[in-house]
């Protein structure tokens, strides 16, 4: 009984403490994570060389695509289980968690296989010179053979955030976050096995997460917890796991796609190089948006929990404790930018000119960095009370309607420099159609 009162609370406990309850353990888990990614990069910059960052760099808009089959069932799913405990309906929160743990095995094996078949061309596409292929290859085929562990973690994981336990799902991404700390620099300098090193680390790390998580769930005494009989797939179960994560599918497949067009810009405009100081751009902005989403993760189960159970004044008012804390964080890392961009730079390489592109492309990149907490909580607010609709056009819009044209559009005007200035742009006008959506959205959700 004392694991449903934490579930329990979430309607009755005070908004800060609940917000700080649930979001520590997962900021310091997405954090922690986005850290290793980080540090992971620099080994790999100083253990194989620049160019390998650029190849590394390379796999983002790959990585995102299979990430985003993960994330809407993770997600979806976890919003469903939020929203099925606010309407006390144990049952209905327990045949979500038995098909988001089928679908995960199903798309896991399945895209990874798929993706493996066809990886040269892909990579090719995504913008791959003879140089820089070996790298990205030798990566993603670890990768892609581990990638059914990588959909199960990060599924049940968020599952587990959503149940009442944010400090076991955290303590397990830092258990994997630590096992691949000692086993990248092992692979990488101990071994001499390089890229691949790293790869085989990361694949190990979330072997050891979802063993962690399975058990979590297989043990009778935890609130949520597999039965016999619950993981038999229904489609209307799929589809509304489907449906309330596509948001995070399509924001993802939508930064694959801009994340291509930027690697194919940069590799017209500034070479190999300008695309590994992308790769350093894009890991420093990551930490600090993946520190927003833990803030996201800890909103999520109150917000959904509240509407679910009609305490819609409590859900609004924990948006708006975590669009202030999204927007502190943002504008933390646009100070770091503006006045550190060299010595963060510096980090990943020893190469001058790899620094001085990373360096000149930080700055402009992240100008209008403040303004993306409040677009980045809004956005997955919508999707925590169900709004699906909403959450996917916002996404879209930035990702599609903004930034892509502006990918197209500015560098014939400014050459590399219109490359780092797009997002800005993007996020600059994206922020205010967010805002206007939110007026007149929460005019009808107050009616509630």
């Amino acid at each position: 009984m004392a694991k449903k009162a934490n579930t329990n609370e979430l309607g009755v406990a005070g908004i800060g403490k609940l917000l700080l309850q649930y979001s520590v353990p997962a900021i310091i888990a997405t954090a922690a994570a986005s850290l290793y990614n980080i540090i992971d990069r620099i080994f790999i910059g100083h253990g194989v060389g620049p160019l390998a960052i650029s190849g590394l760099a390379l796999t983002f808009p790959l990585m995102n695509i299979l990430s985003a089959f993960g994330a809407m069932v993770g997600v979806g799913a976890a919003t469903m289980v939020s929203i099925r405990l606010g309407q006390h309906n144990r049952r209905g929160a327990t045949q979500i968690l038995g098909n988001a743990v089928m679908l995960n095995i199903i798309l896991g094996i399945s895209v990874g296989l798929i993706t493996l078949i066809f990886l040269d061309p892909i990579l090719y596409a995504l913008g791959a010179s003879k140089d820089t292929l070996p790298y990205a290859k030798e990566f993603m085929q670890v990768l892609l053979l581990g990638n059914v562990f990588t959909h199960l973690y990060l599924g049940m994981n968020n599952i587990m955030r959503a149940t009442g336990y944010p400090r076991k799902a955290m303590g397990i991404t830092l258990t994997t976050v630590a096992t691949n700390l000692v086993l990248a620099p092992t692979f990488i300098f101990g071994f001499k096995w390089g890229i691949r090193g790293a790869a085989l680390a990361t694949v190990l790390s979330q072997v050891v997460g979802t063993l962690s998580v399975t058990i979590h769930f297989s043990r009778t005494n935890s609130f949520l917890h597999f039965l016999p009989g619950y993981m038999k797939l229904k489609w209307p179960i799929i589809r509304n796991i489907i449906s309330v994560g596509l948001p995070n599918f399509l924001m993802l497949i939508s930064a694959s796609i801009v994340v291509s067009i930027i690697n194919i810009s940069l590799e017209k405009h500034g070479g190999d190089f300008a695309i590994g100081a992308y790769g350093i751009i894009n890991s420093l902005g990551n930490l600090a948006v993946m520190v927003v989403i833990g803030f996201n993760q800890g909103m999520q189960p109150i917000v959904g929990y509240n509407y679910g159970a009609q305490k819609i004044q409590r859900a609004i008012r924990t948006y708006k404790l975590t669009v202030l804390a999204g927007t502190c964080v943002t504008l933390f890392m646009f100070f770091m930018a503006e006045i550190f961009p060299r010595a963060l730079s510096a980090a990943f390489t020893s190469n001058e000119e790899l620094i001085d592109l990373a360096a000149n492309g930080l700055r402009i990149n992240l100008m209008m960095f403040p303004i993306v907490g409040f677009q980045i909580v809004t956005s997955n607010f919508f999707q925590s009370i169900g709004r699906a609709n909403i959450s996917i056009f916002l996404s879209l819009t930035r990702q599609v309607l903004l930034l892509i044209p502006a990918l197209l559009i500015l560098p014939h005007f400014f050459g590399l420099n219109g490359v780092w200035l797009s997002s800005p742009v993007a996020d600059f006008s994206s922020s205010l159609l967010t805002l206007t959506v939110l007026q007149w959205q929460m005019k009808k959700i107050k009616k509630l």
